[in-house]
This record gives C-alpha cells, sequence and structure tokens, in this order.
C-alpha cells in the first residue's frame, strides 16, 4: 500500500520520517521509511496496531541511505480492516498514519473463485 507523500509525515525533532508504503506479505508486514537526511538521526521508533489488537513484533531493522525498512510480525489476521502506525520516540509519542487495510484473500479461497469463472474469453458461435 502506497500511501501519499504528506499522509505518513511525522516531524518531532529526533524522529523525522515519512512513511511511503506498508508491504503486507503473508508471513509479516514490512514499513518503507524516509528519514529525513542527517547522520545524527536516529532510526525512527514505531509500533503498529490494528483494530483487533494484534501485538505486532519489530523483527528486523535496515537502513541504505535515507530509507529504512521495519519488518514486523505476524501478518494481518484476516478481517482486518485498518492499520495504525505511531511513533514510539520516548520524547514525542504519537499517531503517525491510520489507513484501510484492503481485503485479503486466502489461496484455497482464490482457488475456488476461480473455478467459477471462464479462464479464457471465447468469441460467441
Amino acid at each position: 500500500m502506497l500511501l501519499p507523500p504528506t499522509f505518513g509525515l511525522h516531524l518531532t525533532g529526533p524522529a523525522d520520517f515519512t512513511v511511503l508504503s506498508v508491504e503486507v506479505w503473508s508471513t509479516c508486514l514490512v514499513v518503507n521509511l524516509h528519514v529525513e537526511s542527517s547522520a545524527d538521526k536516529a532510526v525512527p521508533e514505531i509500533a503498529i496496531e490494528d483494530h483487533w489488537g494484534t501485538e505486532y513484533t519489530l523483527r528486523d531493522s535496515a537502513s541504505l541511505g535515507s530509507r529504512n525498512l521495519q519488518v514486523f510480525t505476524p501478518s494481518v489476521p484476516p478481517g482486518t480492516r485498518s492499520l495504525t502506525i505511531r511513533s514510539t520516540d520516548a520524547a514525542e509519542p504519537r499517531l503517525v498514519v491510520t489507513f484501510a487495510v484492503p481485503v485479503m484473500h486466502d489461496d484455497d479461497e482464490l482457488d475456488r473463485a476461480s473455478a467459477y469463472q471462464p479462464h479464457r474469453l471465447r468469441r460467441p458461435a
């Protein structure tokens, strides 16, 4: 899910960053952050929440230039409607962005649905 450039903007001095995207994988979530360019800036401390109260745990973080990728587990449970990203910076913890999660389908459900749809377009006889 790509977010508009100013939608996930978070400016609070020691934790200036923008949430660019969130990738929803079957096993995890990957948050792509743009960190304001400054050598003395720390890696942003964030937390993810959903309306179910799922506990998402930071598993890994990698930085390359002004980009920081943070990997959280588990992935979103079925039926998750929204995700919220919060800054957990000790100086100014606060909401960064909340966004809708597209409807997710498991592979079995997609296989069953495709069984009822033609695989090719056919010309009328």
